[in-house]
């Protein structure tokens, strides 16, 4: 399928909060107890804006911290940065503005667009972070801000809508070049998927792999 543009996006955040099910959700239903992933994944997605064709690159991170300076490596040349936390989880919030930090630090691109995901609004009743703080982190930093269930897919689509949409607008105003590798974005071409945020990156041969003895958790 042709496209106009391939936007980089890549999801951080600490493990476990449900990043690989917000990719999962994109296509299919949402696995649970699924292998925890390390180092990275890349999944690709077609959506339409503004009547046009859109593919997303979707770069799928491991939260882990045994990972971190592996991870630091694939921040350059990103469109999209969406930081996911989990709402029963305070910690894994109090850490969103660790991985905001990091990736400004690591990253090459001054016109990243962020979003920040919180996951696990099914289980309200275990809510430890409001929705009010969560509004007011996004705004003082200037990211976009949505509460989803990546277990039962509410509003999932509207993260990577939400972040696209934010980047084609930088585009259209002419605040970022497409023509510019830096801002994680190829223009499109005919057919196929665009490979070259991949084959750019030596480090290709750990973006697949995945660990079979370490213990399942649950994705969502």
């Amino acid at each position: 399928m042709s496209y106009s543009y391939s936007f980089k996006l890549i999801l951080i955040g600490d493990s476990s909060v449900g990043k690989s099910c917000l990719v999962k959700q994109c296509n299919s239903k949402c696995i649970k107890n699924n292998d925890v992933t390390i180092c990275m994944e890349i999944s690709t997605s077609i959506i339409m804006l503004e009547d046009q064709s859109i593919q997303l690159q979707i770069w799928d991170t491991a939260g882990s911290e045994t990972y971190r300076s592996i991870t630091r490596s694939y921040y350059r040349s990103t469109a999209g940065v969406i930081i996911v936390y989990d709402i029963t989880n305070k910690e894994s919030f109090k850490n969103v503005s660790q991985w905001f930090e990091d990736v400004k630090e690591h990253g090459n691109n001054p016109q990243m667009t962020f979003t920040i995901v919180g996951n696990k609004s099914d289980l309200e009743a275990d809510r430890q972070v409001s929705k009010g703080e969560a509004i007011t982190f996004a705004r003082n930093n200037d990211m976009e801000f949505i509460e989803v269930s990546a277990l039962i897919g509410n509003y999932v689509e509207d993260v990577f809508l939400k972040t696209a949409k934010q980047i084609l607008e930088k585009i259209n105003k002419n605040e970022i070049d497409p023509q510019n590798e830096i801002h994680g974005i190829k223009i499109g071409r005919e057919n196929g998927i665009d490979d070259s945020f991949i084959s750019n990156n030596n480090n290709t041969q750990q973006l697949q792999s995945k660990s079979k003895d370490q213990e399942k958790k649950s994705c969502c």
